[in-house]
């Protein structure tokens, strides 16, 4: 490690002139700017050493950049401005009085993706492990402060080892001040957190509450207590990777959005996912030129829903025939995977999608798939992203464990997004919208600006078998031959309500369209809401249930 006696040697030769001047006769002598020149060049060139060439081996061994290799790979070529360089902590406890380095082990500045202006921090595992003390938390502060002020995303690459404990309260002081940005930020700007190596104790807390998590599998992880204060307390055997690595937060717990195999496709996803996003709050996403022709139909949408409504399809199919060139940016693919959530674009706008996937319960609503979709209708409510909703869903999914956990409390999280939401809403019903599923996935009903149904939708309270069951029930006990009435009743009540046309006479669908008329239809109605207006009642904010 680049350690320094008390202070660094270009510190000390100052301190010594200093001192000079102050006791001797005669003139003092004066530094040319030559050396002053000199000297800067020398603290610039210190401050890039990081812990040192030792440290930054040991760094790479382990598979992982160092911090200012991460921001080249993510930045423009030649676009980072670095500030508070020659920074470093102010402890006198411990040792700490002897080791100096400067930046004190975060990188922070601001640089351009794609041209445009993003605010970075990128945590220096090789300085004091990436400990976080009172001067780099403030560091971090002022760039969050900046991004805010500006209106310009802010990004943080995490690989710290938690607090500096040496600093003790001052360093927990530091992680406070973050979160506190973390909240007053939200909704205002964008905020993107990769973990690259270690996240653990209260610093897994700033990156929960940023709008995106994207993890690197084998070399990061995040949790509140590590292995051994596990074992410790619940006597359980774990280690860092299945405890809290990327798989366990991408499909277990859904802290995680995305998961890279290496440093350079997390970094690419963070530009991938800044495509899509504005610069803040009061900005619109960027609009990219598209040479996918607006009137494009796919003829194969007209045959994707099975003639037997319990066989399922695959929703990605019907996602990819319609968005431009078939890109779409799937979130947290891994977890909830009974519904679909990303970005796409249509006509060359961006879009948020949400979706049910039928190949997965059937795309029925449970707990995760309810926190999944909410959080992210909130998101592109915050950023001015158009909400685009594929329907096809049989219910809430039933159970113990289901009604135990909260169905009802976490269900209502989804109905509240999209209720709160104030974006354009353009809502497609492929096949099944039954009770209040059919309620909660952006309908007419709550603000829906335009929906849409094909012929396969079936809007209805319930199945066509649990409707006949209730309503019939004496008259199918009666019968001759109970099953062969049911199955008559079913056929009937399918014939007559499971359709899509009752909800169009009543206007809760504003047109019933061919499958592959979808894409024109949606192209058409972004057109139209591209100047929506619409506010809520004014508050401090509303109660969401949590």
């Amino acid at each position: 490690m680049v350690a320094f006696a008390r202070h660094p040697p270009w510190m000390r030769d100052y301190d010594a002139v200093v001192f000079a001047q102050g006791h001797q006769e005669g003139p003092i002598p004066v530094s040319t700017n030559d050396e002053r020149l000199d000297r800067l060049e020398q603290m610039r060139v210190e401050s890039l050493l990081g812990g040192g060439a030792v440290r930054i081996e040991r760094q790479h061994s382990w598979g992982k950049l160092t911090a200012r290799e991460r921001l080249d790979l993510l930045l423009d070529p030649g676009s980072f401005v670095e500030l508070d360089a020659f920074v470093t902590h102010r402890a006198t406890e411990f040792g700490l009085a002897d080791n100096l380095i400067l930046g004190d082990g975060v990188v922070t500045g601001h640089g351009t993706i794609d041209g445009r202006l993003v605010f970075v921090f990128s945590q220096d595992f090789t300085v004091f492990g990436g400990s976080l003390s009172e001067a780099y938390a403030e560091k971090i502060c002022k760039v969050m402060d900046l991004a805010m002020r500006v209106g310009a995303p802010l990004i943080g690459l995490n690989d710290s080892g938690g607090a500096r404990i040496q600093e003790g309260v001052a360093s927990l002081g530091g992680y406070a001040d973050i979160f506190l940005r973390n909240v007053l930020a939200s909704g205002v700007v964008p905020q993107i957190s990769v973990v690259m190596g270690p996240c653990a104790g209260g610093a897994v807390y700033s990156p929960a509450m940023t709008d995106f998590t994207i993890m690197v599998e084998h070399t990061s992880y995040m949790f509140v207590t590590g292995p051994n204060v596990v074992k410790t307390v619940t006597h359980e055997e774990v280690d860092s990777e299945f405890l809290g690595g990327a798989h366990t937060h991408t499909t277990k717990s859904g802290v995680a959005h995305l998961a890279a195999s290496d440093e350079a496709g997390a970094l690419d996803a963070v530009r991938r996912i800044l495509a899509h996003l504005p610069q803040n709050n009061l900005g619109d996403p960027p609009t990219v030129a598209s040479a996918d022709p607006a009137g494009r139909m796919d003829v194969a949408l007209d045959r994707i829903v099975p003639d037997d409504p319990r066989l399922p399809y695959d929703m990605h199919d019907v996602i990819g025939a319609i968005v431009d060139d078939r890109d779409f940016l799937e979130i947290q693919p891994g977890w909830a995977a009974n519904i679909l959530i990303g970005f796409a674009r249509l006509g060359g706008r961006s879009v948020g999608i949400v979706a049910q996937q039928p190949a997965v319960l059937a795309g029925a609503l449970d707990i995760d798939a309810s926190n999944k979709a909410a959080r992210f209708v909130r998101t592109c409510d915050c950023f001015n992203i158009p909400l685009v909703t594929f329907v096809d869903v049989p219910g809430f999914l039933p159970g113990v464990a289901q009604e135990h956990g909260g169905i009802i409390k976490h269900g209502a999280k989804l109905l509240y997004a999209y209720c709160e939401a104030t974006v354009p809403k353009l809502t497609v019903i492929t096949r099944k919208a039954y009770g209040g599923a059919y309620d909660v996935m952006s309908s007419k009903h709550i603000r829906g600006d335009m929906n849409f149904a094909w012929p396969t939708a079936e809007i209805a309270v319930m199945g066509a078998a649990g409707a006949v069951n209730i309503i019939f029930k004496d008259a199918i006990s009666a019968a001759d031959d109970p099953a062969a009435e049911q199955a008559r009743l079913v056929a009937a009540y399918e014939t007559e309500f499971a359709n899509p046309y009752i909800a169009a006479a009543r206007g809760y669908v504003d047109e019933v369209i061919k499958p592959s008329e979808t894409r024109p239809r949606l192209i058409r109605s972004l057109d139209i809401l591209a100047d929506k207006q619409q506010t809520n009642p004014r508050k401090k904010h509303g109660n969401i249930p949590l």
